[in-house]
């Protein structure tokens, strides 16, 4: 492999934050969306390895498995339990949060999970349109209503519901209108359920530009090829352009922010954003 091509990272315990928190036991539940790969799977796995029991949910099986192969290599005293489920569907929704609650007190959530379609508004596809907002918005706002029943229910009612946000939850760009309508959504939903939340339930999201995900190194090659340039270039010159830091983030990076957030030292972060973006967002040429 050339030094301007570009591979997944490998996900490391030495990479993953840990931190010393009360909550962080296997008694405690944490629910994971898309935690079969990129920063689901980064999440889920350092979960786990905060010492919690992860229910990972996600429509990929066999990506399921691998995030248990990756939680099972590693030195931690947390549990990985996968539900295979389809996040469009009420009854699949239903069956995970009863299965994060089973498995113990269920205080975080964690909604990652998450697709792209890349079109105009005059040509995007509106069977695409609802899929991804089916997945990225109706679904997130279906799983927190499950699940806040359960948070409050804990001896305490603490607990904390992540949402995974994006630069394009702050601003908008061409041709990815579908997309940015769900960040902008979750955004919204963040900080409804901070109102609601009495101060020991809150609502957080993080919010990161571009991410060194299986799905990202996918569009990077495409953009390479069809614009005759390098790996790194599409990185550096057209994705990170107007960033400062010209260097994508990995998974792992983006599950510590969930990591943090959910921690009680995260606990005045209530229907606020953790953006870690480079600077994309609020400087400019």
């Amino acid at each position: 492999m050339s030094s301007d091509e570009l591979s997944e990272p490998e996900l490391r315990p030495d990479d993953v934050l840990v931190l010393d928190d009360e909550r962080f036991t296997t008694d405690n539940v944490a629910l994971v969306t898309g935690a079969a790969s990129g920063i689901g799977q980064a999440t889920a796995v350092a979960l786990a390895v905060n010492g919690l029991t992860v229910v990972g949910a996600d429509i990929d099986t066999a990506g399921l498995e691998e995030t248990q192969t990756v939680v099972d290599g590693f030195d931690t005293t947390g549990r990985f339990h996968p539900v295979e489920t389809d996040l469009t569907d009420n009854t699949d929704v239903e069956s995970v949060v009863e299965a994060a609650a089973a498995a113990g007190d269920l205080r975080y959530v964690a909604n990652i999970a998450g697709m792209q379609q890349i079109d105009s508004i005059a040509e995007f596809p509106m069977e695409q349109y609802d899929l991804l907002t089916d997945i990225m918005l109706r679904a997130p706002f279906y799983v927190a209503k499950r699940a806040i029943p359960h948070i409050e229910a804990t001896d305490d009612g603490v607990g904390a519901i992540g949402n995974m946000s994006s630069v394009h939850g702050h601003y908008a760009t061409q041709a990815k209108p579908a997309y940015i309508t769900a960040k902008h959504g979750l955004e919204g939903l963040t900080r409804s359920i901070a109102a609601e939340g009495g101060g020991t339930l809150r609502g957080f999201s993080v919010s990161v530009g571009y991410v060194l995900t299986p799905l990202m190194l996918d569009q990077i090659q495409d953009q390479a090829a069809e614009r005759g340039i390098t790996e790194r270039a599409v990185v550096e010159d057209v994705m990170l352009g107007q960033a400062r830091t010209k260097e994508m983030m990995t998974p792992t990076e983006v599950a510590n922010l969930f990591v943090f957030g959910f921690s009680g030292h995260a606990r005045h972060l209530n229907g606020g954003d953790l953006l870690f973006d480079g600077g994309y967002t609020h400087t400019y040429e």
